[in-house]
Formats: C-alpha cells, structure tokens, sequence
C-alpha cells in the first residue's frame, strides 16, 4: 500500500517540485495552496496520511496552525516543515508547535527524500530494536514502547514520535549523559540535520510534557558543556 504525503505550500513552483519528486518516489500525494484547505484535505483522508509536509507561511491557516490542529487529531503522523533560510526562529516555532522535522530551501530531490523516508521510518517503527524490552519505567513514569504509550502514575502523557524515542532513549540510559551530537545521531539518523538547536527544542518540548517545572527541570538535566541526562529516582 502506498503511503500519504500531504504537501501545503503557497509556492506553486516548491510546490509542484516536491509532488513531482514524491510520485516518482511511488507515494501517494495531495496537495494544497494554503493552511486551510490543506487542513480539509487531512480531515477528508480516509486513512489518514502518514506524512505531511508544510510551509510555514500560507494563506488562510499558516502552517504552525495547521501543524498543532494535525498534531491534535493525531499524534503519529509525521510533520517536516519547509522552511526559508532566514527562518530561525520559525523552525524553533515549527518544532515546538509538534514538527518532527524541518527542510530548509532550497533543497535537493535527494536530501528531500532521505528526510521523508527517515520521518516514515519512525512513524512505522516507533521505538528502538530493543523491542523486547517494551516496558521500561523510571520513578512514577512507565513507557510501554510496543503500545507506544507513556503513562505518570495513572496519567496518560500524549506524545509525538520523536518524544517517544527520545523518551526511551534516556530511559535506556538513565543517570548517563547523552551528548547532543549522540541524540541527533541516534533519534534523526545519519541523514539527520546537522543543527543541534533541533535537540534542545525538543527536549525543551519534552520537558513542557513531563516536568512539574519545566524552567527548573528534576528528570532531564542539562548537564552543561556536555549535554543531557535522565536522573533516575528510583
């Protein structure tokens, strides 16, 4: 079965590009102009898509909207932004509103590609290969990553792919420093981006989920100069 790809870009040039490149590549793709009949198009698939891929700046619905109304129907699909160069903090936006990732323009058919198949290869795989250990539990927090669930005590937490795997990867690592070159490595892949502010977004998006506080942080600690650990309570 082909996978869905939701392409949203007002630019019918990078539009119309990125479509081409993903049909040639054997995906089944949909495409919209502006935020909101991207976000009709999402609420119409029968199935759903297992990727989308989204401007930021669109008319009707620009795509951090789009981005947070997807993420709330639906926490595993994958979400990579099209971003401009000069958007910095829009990524950061981006990744904090539940991206996975972010492309910045111009980019190549190549890199485009290897940036989705890595995005669908988490969405199918979830968590690690060390399946046989699908429960791993820390203090008051218990992931289960074959149901793919994380739960505090008897509360359900929400999260995305990458929280899930950055989740199980502090847990297999607990009281251990990871470096943030390591996460990047291990979470994105080879074919990873190579900024690491897509880390600390991240952990700083982790962090609103599972801390009591997140500007004073007990569970993952910045260990500075070094990178970060998950201190284990016991």
């Amino acid at each position: 079965m082909k996978r869905k790809i939701l392409v949203a870009d007002d630019e019918a040039s990078i539009r119309e590009f990125v479509v081409i490149n993903l049909e040639h590549s054997n995906y089944e793709v949909a495409q919209a102009a502006d935020g909101q009949t991207a976000w009709e198009l999402y609420e119409g698939c029968e199935g759903g898509f297992d990727l989308a891929l989204l401007d930021i700046m669109m008319p009707e619905m620009d795509g951090l909207e789009l981005c947070r109304r997807i993420r709330a129907a639906n926490s595993r699909t994958g979400i990579i932004f099209l971003t401009a160069l000069t958007q910095e903090m829009d990524k950061v936006k981006g990744l904090l509103s539940g991206a996975d990732d972010y492309i910045t323009k111009p980019f190549s058919p190549s890199e485009l590609l290897a940036r989705v198949e890595s995005v669908l290869r988490r969405v199918t795989l979830g968590g690690s290969a060390e399946q046989e250990r699908h429960i791993i539990a820390s203090g008051a927090f218990v992931l289960d990553t074959r149901n793919r669930t994380l739960r505090r005590g008897t509360e359900r937490i929400d999260l995305t792919n990458i929280e899930l795997q950055m989740m199980e990867l502090f847990l297999l690592n607990k009281n251990s420093i990871l470096s943030r070159t390591e996460i990047l490595r291990r979470i994105w892949g080879a074919e990873g981006i190579n900024e690491l502010k897509i880390v600390d977004v991240n952990v700083r998006r982790l962090r609103m989920k599972i801390e009591a506080d997140p500007a004073s942080p007990k569970c993952i600690v910045t260990i500075w100069g070094l990178g970060y650990k998950w201190v284990d309570f016991g």
